[in-house]
């Protein structure tokens, strides 16, 4: 078989596949609900447990606060008809028009655009960069000795 005919078949069944999967409505975006986001974190990491989940308008993203020790903050967003959950660990942060923009220490997962209404992309903004400061590190001192 020709390399043009075999290209050209390659090609075109990749592009009918892709255009079934969106006419049958595979390629939507999942919608998360406050379950669905804490059983996406769970599943990628069950060993940090759930304190507090604040879920984006849309149901499209949600900010994990975990309740172990580190108290780390996590997102869960979706990915297509997935969900993909990252720690917020040395993200670099920036507003856009549409929301919020994420870019993740992660090669896995560089960089995140979330859909948020102004006031919402706000408060998220002023959640991620709080959790993200550096937190004054208590002074151990002896405890003082009795006479």
């Amino acid at each position: 078989m020709p390399l043009e005919l075999l290209l050209i078949l390659v090609i075109g069944g990749i592009a009918a596949i892709a255009l079934l999967l969106h006419l049958t409505g595979r390629s939507d975006l999942r919608v998360l609900g406050e379950a669905q986001a804490r059983e996406a974190w769970l599943r990628q990491f069950p060993e940090s447990p759930i304190a507090d989940l604040t879920l984006a308008k849309d149901g499209h993203a949600a900010l994990i606060q975990t309740a172990d020790d580190s108290a780390e903050l996590g997102l869960v967003w979706s990915f297509g008809a997935d969900t993909v959950a990252r720690f917020l660990a040395d993200a670099k942060l920036s507003p856009c028009k549409q929301g919020l923009h994420l870019r993740l220490a992660d090669f896995s997962a560089p960089k995140v655009h979330l859909h948020l209404s102004q006031p919402e992309a706000m408060l998220w903004q002023a959640m991620i960069e709080a959790a993200s400061a550096p937190q004054p590190q208590m002074q151990n001192q002896p405890p003082a000795q009795e006479v």
